[in-house]
């Protein structure tokens, strides 16, 4: 018997719809979770502009995802050239704003 899928609506919530610029990431993880910050570096200082937290399997899925996105970005433009890490130490502060 085949199995159907069935559709899953997402809410967009008005508040994120035009999205948040990142030019660095750190990840952490723990045997349970990975922590991925971007953040927006800009000296003197930077701001952590969203935190996505998610579980190693779905972090599997997740790199998957993006590398067949780039490999398809780069076939349609061209190859990707990495862009140049900001410069100094990014030293996360955990307190919250």
């Amino acid at each position: 018997m085949k199995e159907e899928k069935k559709e899953i609506k997402v809410r967009f919530p008005e508040k994120i719809m035009g999205g948040s610029y990142a030019n660095h990431m750190i990840v952490l993880h723990t045997k349970e979770e990975f922590i991925m910050d971007f953040i927006m570096a800009s000296p003197p200082a930077g701001s952590v502009t969203a935190r996505v937290i998610t579980s190693p399997g779905h972090m599997k899925r997740i790199i998957h995802a993006l590398s067949d996105n780039v490999k398809k970005y780069e076939e349609k433009f061209g190859e990707i050239k990495e862009a140049q890490p900001p410069q100094g130490f990014i030293a996360p502060e955990v307190k919250p704003a």
